[in-house]
Parts: structure tokens; sequence; C-alpha cells
């Protein structure tokens, strides 16, 4: 057991390292304000809140917050804990594949960009995703931790949608509403909700699996035995009432 904690914290602590430092870089990186798609060097204020506005930023925090606390307890549990681990659980699978599957053959990142891209999308996602596989800590899914989750990319899809109805500027190009439309827009963001809920469900399914628990229907509540003609009572009741307990 003791072996056990010390190989979980060795790794959520490197995972932990990995994304501080490709955060850190990228926030190096925001500073120097490299010039947009649009060959234009933006103010430091709307750099740094397009930054924070990437749901890989966004997933790789939640990765860093989560990583760090089990690096210190790895049993860490309570219902708020369930939430936050599962977002950043989801959050970083779903960035990992969007990317790999979406994103990456548009994107180009060289130098320091290079190695924090690296971090952030490929390994970061299937370091996490395999320390909770090796590692759990399990027992620690239901589905309302599951339903409460996927408030976060609900909540980032409406931001997503204000924030660029106010500023023209979209994160993705599969939620830019500008070159694509709203319908197009709303429907792709709807497809990573319904991958949240299902890996969601996956994940769930694995936990009870890898945790030796199946889903049971509510034992009845028990009743009373029954009272059979041998049965007597040992001190009868006052003034009619029934003994108290």
């Amino acid at each position: 057991m003791n072996g056990s904690r010390v190989c979980a914290r060795l790794w959520h602590g490197l995972l932990a390292v990995v994304v501080l430092g490709s955060l850190m870089t990228q926030l190096v990186l925001t500073t120097q304000g490299a010039p947009d798609a649009d060959g234009l060097v933006q103010p430091a204020v709307t750099r740094f809140i397009r930054l924070f506005s990437y749901f890989t930023i966004q997933s790789n925090i939640l990765l860093l917050i989560v990583s760090t606390t089990l690096t210190l307890n790895p049993d860490r549990d309570g219902r708020l804990w369930r939430v936050i681990r599962l977002n950043a659980i989801l959050g970083i699978i779903i960035t990992g594949l969007v990317y790999a599957t979406v994103l990456a053959g548009t994107a180009h990142p060289t130098g320091a960009g290079w190695w924090s891209n690296l971090g952030f999308h490929y390994i970061a996602p299937w370091w996490a995703l395999l320390g909770w596989l090796l590692f759990g800590p399990r027992s620690r899914l239901d589905t309302r931790t599951i339903f409460l989750a996927a408030a976060w990319p609900v909540l980032w899809i409406g931001y997503t949608f204000a924030h660029g109805a106010a500023t023209d500027w979209y994160p993705y190009p599969f939620a830019d509403v500008t070159e694509i439309g709203y319908g197009a827009a709303a429907r792709n963001m709807t497809f990573v909700v319904m991958i949240a809920l299902l890996f969601g469900t996956l994940l769930w399914g694995l936990d009870r699996r890898l945790s030796g628990r199946r889903a049971v229907p509510s034992a009845p509540a028990p009743r009373s035995p029954e009272r059979t003609s041998q049965d007597v009572d040992v001190a009868p009741s006052r003034s009619g009432a029934e003994p108290q307990q």
C-alpha cells in the first residue's frame, strides 16, 4: 500500500511538473506578444483574456490543481472534489482528442510553443488518463457527479458565444460563428458536450469495474419479523402504549 501511494504521488507529481512547465511557457509567450492570425499584436489584456478563453488552457489548469492535490494526498475525496477531478479528466481527454482529430493539421507551433503544445495536447491527456486507470482513487464517480461535471463545458460554451459576439473572436475554428454560422457552431459545441457525457459514463463504468463494485437496485427496507403463536410479550406496555426503544 505504501509503495502504491509513493508511485501515485510520483506519477501525479511528474504530471503536475509537465503541465506547470507548459503553462508557464505559454504565459511567457503571451507576455511577449506574438502577432495573431491577422498579423496584429493585441494589447496585453486582450492577449491574456484570449489565452484563458481556450478550453485547452482551462482543462490544463484544472489538471494542474488535481495532480498537485493528489501528489500531496492520493486519497483525497469530497463531493466538490469529485466534480473537479472528473472535470479535469474529461476536459483533458476532450482536449487531446479534439486536437488530434480536428486541430493538429492546422496548428504548426515552433520553438518554445512546440514544447508547450506537446505538454498540453500530447503528454497531459494520456498521462492523466493512464494515471487514473493505474492509481484511481476508486469509487469516486456516480451519476450526480457526471451531470454536475457537465456544467463546466456548458458554461464554457455560453461564455465562448457571448465573448465572440462581443469581440468577433472565437478560440477554435469549429466554434467560429463568423465563419461557419450559429447553426454549425452550436452543433459542434453540442457534440463536445455529448463527448463529455459519453466519456463520463465510460469512466463511471470503468470505475465500478476496477473497484469491484456493481450497480445494484436499492435494497427494500427491512420488515419486522412476523409474530408466531409461540411469541410472548416480555413486558406489557403501559396505558396501552407501545414500549419505547
